[in-house]
């Protein structure tokens, strides 16, 4: 048109030849037109454009969702462009956390492909076709991994029932490279040598449980280093006692004896490693003393790739074996960290009776080392409440490495006797089963869903204002907080509430100022503040009408 209407060319001819032009309307133009190739050229257009914005999101790490693309996608039956896209994203940023996004989001591609057919989600991601891709990224070769990935891929596309399991496998891959990530928290993981204990003599450590009053899931990973996370714990004795304790000491024989029970003085499991063979399973987190076993490897006591013997290990380094006796009076699934705080108790005792000093920062550092180690995965909450005494905020900024920074919170004189008289837990008798809500809740995030992404920056800022409430003393500002954390975290893991949970809660809402689940929810430990001080008995009673076996342990 430009070209047209200029008066310098050719002495306006062609305008003159436009303006005397056969004229059509579009209504004429209509049967001439090619519909099908318009609407082709429209959607080849679509996602040419629809790729860039995948690639530009992920690579700028924008939190925008690309679910809706993966759906339109996979509807127009073009899936293959958006899966290529997404590998060479992976491949080639160079950022882990990038890299697991993108490969979370050819899972959900996957996934969708799948329509709603051919099993669960959530699962295991074992198979042996799958190895050689994973082992490339446990070496760190990002470009030959996905690469392998998506070769193994194309064998898995024919029916819903493998496109689900090779779903499953590339949030496997995905865990790997979070994996990966937190394993920076070990920079921050340091020890003294210290004299070592007398032969024979046990070095005992005893801790609390921890209740998470807010902030809890925004400590997960990859949440904790991509967002940056906050939590507001308190350390608790559960009826008086520390209920998780370790104690460890040097032995004459070179073996390891392990041994794991509900109380200090009652082990139920007996486990002796005198080989390197007996070590293998520390990263199989549901094999016999797999942690016990994971904490003699980080700690660097023994190494299973060494050329040595277990036996010449031990007796080079200390001249003996090591026995080593863990315990937790609280039961499975409770809500309460027990295992993150199991480990930390752990490896303090191990370092101790080793000849080295560990401070408490660089013991939560390496608790999320060692259940990296043991492929658990899991946050720092956990270890932050249970290690560190008292009420306080722990924070990770949006970076890696992974470091967590603690700050003891101060409150008014008094007020932690006025706390503990208001404060109790109660067992809801079912068993918290956290693992199908943390996948459900990483694939949720990595989808960048709007109301996820918005509740995790409320949860963040939350802690703050709890932090508040904790500084002013104020009960009833506490259990608003308790009351809008719940709701926090039941958009962040729909499902988290079970039913009997939310008649017991319905039960106890006029006697409290407000009540929440433990850790992820689900099950566990109900904790709640209550309007009157010393209610045990009262809230006892008023349980026993309808859920009999509910008991009441002291906070």
């Amino acid at each position: 048109m430009l070209w047209m209407l200029d008066p310098q060319e050719d002495g306006s001819k062609a305008l003159r030849a436009w303006r005397a032009s056969w004229r059509l309307s579009w209504e004429q133009l209509q049967p001439c037109l090619d519909r099908a190739a318009t609407l082709a050229s429209r959607r080849h257009l679509f996602f040419r454009q629809a790729l860039h914005k995948a690639r530009h999101v992920l690579e700028a790490r924008q939190d925008l969702s690309l679910r809706p693309l993966i759906q339109a996608a996979v509807r127009e039956g073009c899936p293959g462009p958006l899966m290529a896209t997404l590998d060479q994203v992976a491949a080639g940023v160079g950022d882990p956390g990038v890299a697991a996004r993108a490969l979370a989001c050819v899972a959900d591609v996957l996934g969708c492909m799948a329509e709603g057919q051919g099993g669960l989600r959530s699962g295991p991601a074992a198979n042996p076709e799958w190895v050689r891709p994973f082992s490339y990224l446990e070496c760190g070769d990002l470009a030959r991994g996905v690469a392998a990935l998506a070769e193994e891929r194309d064998k898995w596309l024919s029916r819903p029932a493998l496109l689900v399991r090779a779903a499953r496998h590339y949030e496997g891959a995905g865990q790997i490279l979070i994996r990966q990530a937190v394993m920076s928290a070990q920079h921050f993981v340091s020890s003294v040598p210290v004299e070592l204990p007398a032969p024979g003599q046990w070095v005992v450590a005893e801790c609390p449980a921890r209740v998470d009053f807010s902030g809890g899931w925004s400590d997960t990973p990859p949440l904790a280093y991509e967002l940056g996370g906050a939590v507001l714990g308190l350390a608790v004795r559960v009826n008086g006692r520390r209920p998780i304790g370790a104690r460890a000491r040097c032995i004459p024989e070179p073996k390891l004896w392990l041994a794991l029970g509900p109380r200090q003085d009652k082990m139920a499991t007996t486990i002796v490693c005198g080989s390197l063979d007996d070590l293998q399973d520390y990263c199989q987190p549901h094999a016999p003393g797999a942690l016990l076993k994971a904490a003699f490897i980080c700690a660097g006591i023994v190494s299973v790739h060494s050329k040595l013997s277990l036996s010449e290990q031990l007796l080079c380094t200390f001249g003996g074996g090591f026995e080593l006796h863990t315990w937790s009076e609280l039961p499975h699934g409770s809500g309460l960290g027990t295992s993150s705080i199991l480990a930390g108790a752990a490896l303090a005792a191990l370092q101790r009776a080793a000849g080295r000093a560990v401070g408490t920062e660089a013991l939560i550092h390496a608790v999320l080392h060692l259940e990296q180690v043991l492929t658990t995965g899991g946050g720092w909450q956990d270890q932050v409440g249970g290690l560190m005494p008292g009420i306080k905020v722990g924070r990770s900024r949006a970076q890696l490495p992974l470091k967590v920074e603690v700050e003891e919170i101060t409150v008014p004189v008094g007020f932690v006797q006025k706390l503990n008289d208001h404060l109790l837990l109660v067992y809801t008798g079912k068993t918290r089963l956290a693992r199908n809500l943390l996948q459900d809740v990483l694939r949720s995030w990595y989808a960048r869903l709007p109301a996820v992404v918005q509740n995790a920056h409320n949860l963040v800022r939350h802690t703050e204002e709890c932090a508040e409430a904790f500084r002013q003393g104020s009960l009833p500002l506490l259990g608003q907080c308790l009351t809008s954390y719940w709701e926090q975290k039941k958009l962040m893991a729909p499902g988290c509430e079970p039913l009997a949970v939310r008649r017991m809660m319905d039960v106890l809402a006029p006697h409290v100022h407000g009540q929440s689940l433990a850790g992820a929810g689900g099950g566990g430990f109900l904790y709640l503040l209550t309007k009157e001080p010393r209610q045990k008995e009262a809230l006892e009673a008023v349980l026993a009408k309808t859920e009999p076996q509910s008991s009441l342990p002291k906070a």
